[in-house]
């Protein structure tokens, strides 16, 4: 709204900027002529070139026809640039949950251990499954199950810091990477991301599902596992047991 360009979808000049129309993102114009141009790319604006010529060199025709060309190149870039980001994040993302995949998971853990050995840092990790998923799949259906496991995604995504990594790496098992994690600390964290979905209030089409319960397992580097495989493994470990003494609570690993 601040620039006519994108307003109007073309290109915007303005041969004195003391008395034409002027965009509002130009608080203090100078004396001359300017030209916006929109970049667009499949009818999608993104962004403004803006070019601004004083009033000793005044815009002329071949100078708006080299700045058209230049905006038609900088938003194909663009484009292109927009397009790889999104096939990137395709190849990394659950499509369900928009958390990070196993894959990204894997190769992210590996990175994080090493910068955790360099630092002498810990590095905690917590398994998270949705208990009874079964007997939700079953009884209320594939939709309802579904929507389960985003409403997991979402609070998971909603407890964690700038640094951690969540992921969703089987069907109802998720994990969290948390960087300079010690044991307590990714404990408490997965104690907390328990009680909250525990009191979530979970529905399906507006009908309530039920309560809904995570079991959880926590291991850090370097007490559980040296390398991601063992750390993964310790974790699953303390997950499976918290599963097999009832479910709802978080287990550390031995």
């Amino acid at each position: 709204e601040e620039c006519w360009a994108l307003r109007r979808g073309r290109v915007h000049w303005v041969e004195d900027s003391r008395t034409g129309l002027l965009c509002k993102h130009l608080h203090t114009p100078a004396p001359g002529s300017y030209i916006c141009i929109p970049m667009m790319a499949q009818s999608e604006a993104l962004g403004v070139l803006h070019l601004a010529q004083p009033v000793e060199a005044p815009m002329t025709e071949a100078k708006q026809r080299l700045a058209i060309t230049m905006a038609e190149h900088i938003a194909m870039a663009l484009s292109n640039l927009k397009l790889h980001e999104t096939l990137r994040s395709q190849s990394i993302r659950d499509p369900l949950t928009g958390l990070f995949n196993r894959r990204f998971m894997e190769e992210s853990l590996e990175l994080e251990l090493r910068r955790a050995s360099r630092s002498q840092k810990p590095l905690g990790v917590i398994m998270v499954e949705v208990d009874h998923f079964h007997i939700i799949n079953e009884g209320m259906g594939r939709d309802a199950a579904d929507s389960v496991l985003r409403d997991v995604g979402d609070l998971l995504q909603s407890t964690i810091r700038k640094e951690d990594i969540a992921c969703r790496i089987t069907a109802q098992r998720f994990a969290v990477i948390l960087p300079n994690g010690n044991a307590e600390i990714t404990a408490h964290r997965a104690e907390n991301l328990r009680e909250m979905i525990r009191n979530f209030e979970m529905k399906h089409r507006r009908q309530p599902i039920g309560r809904v319960t995570v079991s959880a397992g926590v291991a850090v580097f370097p007490d559980h596992g040296r390398i991601g495989e063992a750390l993964l493994r310790a974790a699953e470990g303390a997950l499976n047991r918290a599963k097999q003494e009832g479910g709802d609570r978080v287990l550390v690993a031995n």
